[in-house]
């Protein structure tokens, strides 16, 4: 007689996010190990070229992070001490954290409640004679209405900082962001559409700021020569390794595929979300972008007053599903630091709600259909089984 056929296991856990890195990219970052050069050097400089031929020709000049970037561009714009920076309450809180890092103040505009974006059209309320720039955020990758942005800062004379930490691969009008407008920061944090491990890209305006770039990136220092040295300013140790350059290098030649799986495993979960069942439970989507934005994440926001059970406990049973999910992000304005500097509850009613209820779900380009519809097919059993009676 046969051995029974053994059980299935459960299925695979599902993270919420997964870099995709090839063999040849692994066997590249061998070949850099093997070169002794480690640390910046030719492979830096060769990711700065592919970044600056995707950004129409622009300078761009690589960091450790996609945090030092917007600080560096904050200090080349010279914002200080009794300046103003206005800015969205719901992102990473490193959007603030660095304009408080080079002594500005920032100040915080509510979120549009359907794009989750800096409101635009609040914000020239908020300017005051010590508004110095805008630092607006991609929430998920789907890009601020630049148009609309830059005509803003042009009225009232402010620098801009994008912050499109999220945005790499996204555009705006057929172009792609990081081709125009002011500074524009890029992450490539192993969560992001594309990764160098840890790292960033900050795109100037002109060789002089790229010099300044350069400057704040290592100790501010400035060398002439085999031997010439000097230090005009004070600078960071910010520079990004040729070993996570190569890893850079590997991943931009998949960033359009990445992009279009991205977009497609979003069709996916609008076609899952939309089967009537689903559609009652009264989850908020992201808007249906196919022309702008990079899908970096899957948001949907909880429907708060028809649960019984918050956030974070709809997150503990997806994870026992073996389904990972993530908060992206908690209002700012909510933390301790910033409660410190006068801020409260109810300042910014649109972040707070989104901030308390917003749930990222799985979305890389190594998912499959069946994926999506397990996310989907969790989280419905989980909110219909925690409605009010």
């Amino acid at each position: 007689m046969s051995a029974a056929p053994p059980e299935p296991g459960p299925p695979a856990y599902l993270p919420f996010t997964r870099p995709s890195i090839d063999e040849a990219t692994i066997a590249g970052v061998a070949e850099v190990l093997r070169s002794g050069h480690l640390t910046t050097g030719p492979q830096a400089r060769a990711l700065e070229a592919k970044l600056s031929a995707h950004c129409g020709g622009r300078p761009v000049r690589v960091f450790n992070s996609g945090t030092c970037t917007m600080e560096i561009a904050l200090r080349i714009a010279g914002i200080g001490p009794g300046h103003e920076v206005i800015t969205t309450p719901l992102s990473w809180v490193a959007t603030s954290n660095v304009i408080l890092a080079v002594g500005a103040r920032p100040v915080f505009v509510d979120i549009d409640p359907v794009t989750r974006n800096l409101d635009l059209n609040r914000v020239a309320a908020a300017i005051t004679p010590a508004t110095r720039a805008l630092l607006p955020v991609d929430l998920a990758g789907l890009p601020v209405d630049r148009d609309q942005l830059h005509a803003l800062a042009q009225r009232h004379r402010l620098r801009v900082v994008e912050d499109a930490a999220q945005s790499f691969g996204s555009c705006w009008q057929g172009k792609p962001i990081g081709s125009f407008g002011d500074f524009v920061s890029f992450s490539f944090h192993p969560n992001k559409n594309i990764t160098t491990i840890e790292g960033g890209a900050l795109v100037l305006n002109d060789e002089r700021e790229a010099k300044l770039a350069e400057q704040y990136r290592l100790q501010g220092v400035v060398r002439t020569g085999f031997d010439g040295m000097e230090v005009e300013r004070v600078g960071g140790k910010f520079n990004l390794t040729d070993v996570a350059a190569r890893v850079g290098l590997g991943q931009l030649v998949h960033l359009e595929a990445f992009t279009t799986r991205r977009r497609e495993l979003a069709r996916i979960y609008f076609e899952e979300f939309d089967r009537p069942a689903v559609r009652a439970l009264g989850l908020q989507l992201p808007p249906a972008d196919w022309a702008s934005t990079n899908w970096h994440m899957f948001q949907v926001v909880l429907p708060e007053a028809r649960l019984t059970i918050r956030r974070a406990e709809v997150m503990a049973q997806l994870h026992a599903a073996g389904i990972g999910s993530g908060v992206h992000y908690p209002a700012i304005h909510r933390f301790a630091l910033y409660r410190r500097l006068g801020w409260k509850d109810g300042d910014f009613p649109h972040a707070e709600y989104v901030g308390r209820n917003t749930l990222t779900l799985p979305l890389f380009p190594a998912m499959s259909r069946a994926n999506v519809v397990r996310v989907v097919d969790a989280l419905a059993a989980i909110l219909k089984a925690h409605q009010p009676s």
